[in-house]
């Protein structure tokens, strides 16, 4: 995966990307937004794409929304200007992995169906962190990858073509839970057969998280992280 070809795959995705992906990824994205509207706050939405979930947020957020994709973004802003989305403060072209706010600058970080596209998956969950206010949440809603049975032989195959898809198929859950710095507080099983997984972490909050990755899963560490 590199930014050419996310890029290329967003520029193609931008038209007929509510199409393709409104209803299907419905679910993870209703619940993410659920959760950060249990209390009003300072938003920060990655990988905010045609802006599909802005209106869902309650009105005294202030949100900020980011994507590497111009094609996606121009969607955004016509969403938001049509529906004159005023909690909306600003959608910016900015790089998740390179992210130009100060530390501690949200209450909540949200990041739907964005790990597996991202070049440097590291990196921008260094930024999320960085970003993320003490005592503040992180909602992360992800495909992630299964080692065994009809899905995880599916997923394997499907790899080498993970540049022309946009999306990395061989993303495992315990690249996130084995690399970060935030707590777990929660994690459920979203969209068609639980296809999607949802995390809530929080920044300064006791929860769990394992050491390594050998005490969730007994595999090595043979993954794309990096």
């Amino acid at each position: 995966m590199n930014r050419e070809s996310v890029l290329s795959a967003y520029a193609r995705l931008a038209p007929v990307y509510d199409f393709a992906f409104g209803r299907s990824l419905e679910s993870g994205r209703r619940l993410a937004v659920s959760l950060a509207n249990k209390a009003p706050g300072r938003v920060l939405e990655l990988g905010v794409g045609t802006g599909i979930s802005l209106q869902g947020y309650r009105c005294d957020h202030e949100v900020t929304g980011i994507d590497i994709s111009a094609n996606m973004l121009e969607k955004a802003r016509a969403r938001v200007s049509d529906l004159k989305l005023s909690h909306v403060k600003e959608l910016l072209l900015m790089d998740a992995a390179e992210l130009a706010f100060p530390d501690n600058s949200f209450d909540i970080v949200v990041a739907m169906y964005v790990m597996t596209v991202v070049p440097n998956p590291k990196r921008v969950l260094r930024e999320i962190e960085r970003v993320c206010a003490p005592g503040g949440r992180v909602l992360i809603v992800n495909h992630f990858a299964k080692e065994n049975g009809l899905r995880g032989r599916v997923e394997r195959h499907l790899t080498p073509f993970s540049s022309l898809l946009g999306w990395r198929t061989d993303f495992r859950l315990e690249t996130i839970l084995t690399r970060t710095s935030l707590n777990l507080m929660g994690i459920e099983q979203v969209g068609f057969f639980g296809l999607f997984t949802l995390l809530q972490l929080c920044k300064g909050r006791s929860g769990w998280k394992p050491k390594n990755r050998s005490q969730t899963d007994g595999t090595e560490d043979t993954d794309c992280w990096d």
